[in-house]
């Protein structure tokens, strides 16, 4: 009984103690001053790789593209050559009907006969008119006369032969031959299709020169016109390949500028080699132009450049910069230093002509945990980093990149 009576009280001691010890726990933690939820979301300032590139979305095409049309007018009865088909220099492509051709050469040949005939006779004419005027049978006027229709004569054998070779060369032109070597990637006439030429040439077949060399055509913004040079290096993606990169290479930058809806840009060109010859003319190119590169260099978060701060942390931050300032002109006054002049309250002012970088607040936390401005200047930038070219940042700063609500959620 008695040893019971003693284990009953150890285990009433000891649980008294292990009370004792969660009471002194709970009330230590209760006394502890709660952390204040973080209100910012930030970065740290830190020195890495920078590249800046510019966008942009374009159209692949042959570097050379011809469309073969038709001088003539004309059936089609012969057709040779159809799409994708590879061509050389000279080789017939269609032939139109030539009966109305060979037609018009038969009249040209009996006009120029015809010319020629009357010259023969206007020559013996103009013989035997000179014997006659040296016996005195006829008048000078008569000769004269003879004269002119020689020359009438010899006038129309010309119009004859011009108009034999226009009716051989519309002969020619009615079978059409590819005037380069390259590849059809176009036709526009069927066998029997009547070719109408009378207003204007009619396009039949698209001849691209060489479709191991092609080129991007694509539009760029007026905002990044600025950092474009020729020969920069590209890279871009099309639908058909979108696991793969291709490189391109800056050719030509157009001077012309497009404006549409008071949008600006301009058209750069961009070559491409193609001798796998997977990329095809008018697939889409989602181009990035690598405009500049640098390593090694003091970057922060380009969100950083977007933040603002609320209108009451902006009044906080005056009234701690008029403390300040408040403050150092009554020490330099004790001490008797002149004052320096106050500084425009307009902050928008020109720079000098030696200054040629932007300059940019952003804001970082002070020892109180408040934002802090300071002014920097940046040189590259992307969408995820900027390069910081001065200012009073260094490596290890937190920047704020944006504000939280107040229970500190993303």
């Amino acid at each position: 009984m008695r040893v019971f009576t003693k284990k009953r009280v150890l285990i009433v001691a000891v649980l008294a103690a292990v009370a004792g010890t969660a009471a002194f726990v709970l009330h230590k933690q209760d006394s502890k001053p709660k952390e204040e939820a973080p209100r910012f979301k930030t970065a740290a300032v830190e020195k890495g790789n920078l590249s800046q590139t510019v966008t942009a979305s374009g159209t692949l095409n042959p570097v050379a593209l011809i469309n073969v049309g038709s001088q003539v007018s004309g059936t089609v009865i012969e057709l040779k050559a159809d799409f994708n088909d590879r061509v050389k220099q000279g080789q017939i492509l269609l032939k139109l009907d030539p009966t109305i051709f060979n037609a018009q050469i038969k009249q040209a040949e009996a006009s120029l006969a015809s010319a020629e005939a009357s010259r023969r006779l206007a020559q013996a004419t103009l013989e035997r008119n000179q014997k006659l005027v040296a016996q005195n049978y006829i008048s000078g006027i008569a000769m004269d006369q003879s004269r002119r229709e020689l020359e009438v004569a010899e006038a129309n054998i010309k119009v004859a032969r011009a108009q034999l070779d226009n009716a051989q060369a519309n002969l020619n032109n009615s079978v059409i031959r590819s005037p380069i070597d390259g590849v059809i990637i176009k036709r526009t006439i069927d066998m029997g299709q009547t070719v109408a030429a009378s207003f204007q040439t009619p396009n039949l077949f698209q001849i691209a020169r060489d479709l191991t060399k092609m080129q991007i055509d694509t539009s760029v913004s007026e905002a990044d016109v600025g950092a474009l040079r020729d020969g920069l290096p590209a890279r871009f993606v099309v639908d058909a390949y979108p696991d793969r990169e291709f490189e391109a290479k800056l050719r030509q930058f157009r001077l012309a500028a497009n404006v549409q809806q008071n949008v600006v840009t301009y058209n750069v060109v961009l070559d491409v080699d193609n001798k796998d010859e997977l990329l095809k003319p008018g697939m889409t190119a989602q181009v990035r132009l690598v405009v500049g590169a640098k390593q090694n260099v003091l970057r922060i978060p380009t969100a950083a450049l977007r933040y603002k701060p609320s209108e009451e942390e902006q009044a906080r931050e005056a009234k701690n910069l008029a403390a300040q300032a408040s403050a150092s002109a009554n020490a330099s006054a004790g001490a008797g230093a002149a004052l320096p002049p106050p500084e425009p309250e307009d902050d928008i002012a020109f720079r000098s002509k030696k200054e040629q970088t932007r300059s940019f607040k952003v804001y970082r936390l002070n020892d109180k945990k408040q934002p802090q401005a300071v002014d920097i200047k940046i040189g590259l930038s992307n969408f995820r980093y900027t390069e910081v070219l001065s200012g009073e940042l260094k490596a290890g700063d937190q920047v704020i990149t944006r504000a939280l609500d107040k229970a500190g959620a993303n």
